[in-house]
């Protein structure tokens, strides 16, 4: 015989028992737990938000220290700049200085017995060369100075014979830095002419006494020694160098009371 649970469904206790609630509790918690995420996520972004806003502040006031001391030091910089410019400088114009002592020496001591000078020009410059640093005991080769843009020797006198005056360039090249020597006029007195009278029109005696002397002029170029700063250019430098030191003493003074 088959039991049978008389007892009405809404008294019925136990596992057999129906659920009375329904779903709806299940779905109030999980609204809730979502709630609570929602919630804790929002804290947490704000809190982010915040910690930013607190790092952005604090690398604005860095920032601004930094560079309130780099204004600071900005006259300093410009004062190093300043010297190192002025270094530069001072070191162009003592490369650009030529040793004409150590030239003299090493000529008089090349210098054939069978030849003579009656005029040396040494000249840092083409500039310097047509500026009245010739001598009046000879003639002078302006023309091919003119085409060497650094020191050169113009000489001009007489030696025993072409073949002194070949002796005298060959000995020339044995100078420590001469790259060339051209020679402008080399020539023995011509026939007919007083020995001693040649070359007064140039303003001084020849020195073509015998006629197997020969007169010559001729250019001892240094093309390997560094070109000089002319004069212009130096005063040019200084004159534009002063108001910049002036300024930068100034920054650098007012630098050091705000410090």
């Amino acid at each position: 015989m088959r039991p049978v649970n008389l007892i009405p469904p809404e008294d019925r206790h136990g596992s057999q028992s129906p659920m009375r609630t329904g779903p709806l509790p299940y779905i109030v918690l999980g609204g809730l737990v979502a709630l609570l995420l929602g919630v804790a996520m929002l804290v947490m972004t704000g809190n982010q938000i915040s910690e930013r806003k607190d790092e952005i502040v604090t690398l604005k006031q860095e920032d601004r220290a930094a560079q309130e001391r780099a204004e600071k030091l900005v006259a300093y910089v410009q004062l190093a700049e300043l010297r190192q410019q002025r270094i530069e400088t001072i070191s162009s114009l003592a490369n650009s200085r030529f040793d004409w002592q150590r030239v003299m020496r090493e000529l008089s001591k090349i210098l054939p017995p069978d030849v003579w000078l009656t005029n040396l020009n040494a000249s840092a410059s083409p500039e310097a060369s047509s500026g009245g640093g010739e001598s009046s005991g000879g003639g002078s080769a302006s023309g091919m100075r003119g085409a060497i843009a650094g020191p050169a020797l113009e000489i001009s006198g007489c030696a025993k014979g072409q073949e002194g005056v070949a002796g005298l360039v060959t000995a020339l090249k044995e100078v420590d830095g001469v790259t060339r020597v051209g020679v402008e006029s080399s020539a023995l007195p011509s026939e007919g002419s007083s020995t001693g009278s040649a070359g007064g029109a140039e303003g001084g005696a020849s020195c073509q006494t015998r006629s197997f002397i020969a007169q010559f002029q001729m250019v001892v170029a240094f093309d390997a020694a560094p070109v000089p700063v002319s004069p212009a250019a130096e005063a040019e430098a200084a004159t534009a160098a002063a108001p910049e030191a002036e300024g930068s003493e100034e920054s650098s003074s007012t630098a050091g009371s705000e410090g």
